[in-house]
């Protein structure tokens, strides 16, 4: 009489085969490299498109600065003639358009080079203000006579208002010779709702007496990039 061990039992049956529980599929060495070379590639492609990105923008991010437009020996005073405006990528170790008003009428400490970008520290004290052959002269803007974002450092012609002046031909050659050109030194806001603005701009001296006589005058921004403020 043969007797079977029920299942479940834990009795081990002499000659039965004893199955082991299913393990995972181990991951060869080979295996892990494969993957560690995706990942290390997919991080690569993600940095350099950040950089790419970086360098995109800051490339793109040009602004207005100063160049010399001739030579200037050192220990000469800046005049608007020395300068010129170029664009090149932000630095900050350069003079900015919006700063010329800060370093006109200041010494050369070192001989300036035409074509050369002008740095802060190549220029000395403050010497006599305004230059030599040049003047300030504050005008009284009506509104609308100026663009609202006029800043100083702008090259500007200043020019009579239209009721200044009498119509056709001979009002155009009148404003023509009574145009002054300049540079703004410096604003000052209406004291009331709708004031004149006051606008400070450096001329030549010899058109000084013409800009102060100007009739409800207008001031219109000229192109900076590669003239010489006059």
């Amino acid at each position: 009489m043969s007797s079977s061990a029920p299942a479940g039992s834990g009795l081990r049956v002499p000659g039965a085969r004893v199955s082991s529980p299913e393990r995972p599929p181990a991951v060869t060495g080979a295996r892990r490299r494969r993957v560690g070379w995706v990942w290390a590639g997919v991080g690569a492609v993600v940095v350099s498109a950040v950089g790419f990105a970086l360098v995109a923008q800051a490339v793109g991010e040009r602004e207005k600065v100063l160049v010399l437009a001739r030579d200037v020996p050192a220990g000469q005073v800046l005049k608007p003639g020395d300068l010129r405006v170029g664009e090149v990528a932000a630095d900050a170790g350069v003079v900015r358009l919006a700063d010329r008003g800060t370093v006109l009428g200041r010494q050369a400490k070192v001989p300036l080079v035409a074509g050369s970008l002008l740095a802060p520290g190549q220029v000395g004290m403050s010497a006599v203000f305004p230059p030599r052959g040049f003047s300030q002269v504050a005008l009284a803007v009506e509104s609308g006579g100026a663009p609202p974002d006029l800043a100083r450092g702008e090259r500007v012609a200043v020019l009579p208002g239209p009721t200044a002046v009498g119509a056709g031909a001979a009002g155009d050659d009148e404003t023509a010779t009574s145009t002054v050109a300049g540079t703004v030194t410096g604003m000052r806001e209406p004291e009331s709702a709708g004031g004149p603005r006051v606008v400070t701009v450096l001329v030549e001296t010899g058109a000084a007496r013409r800009a102060a006589q100007l009739e409800h005058p207008r001031v219109v921004v000229l192109p900076a990039e590669g003239g010489e403020a006059p």
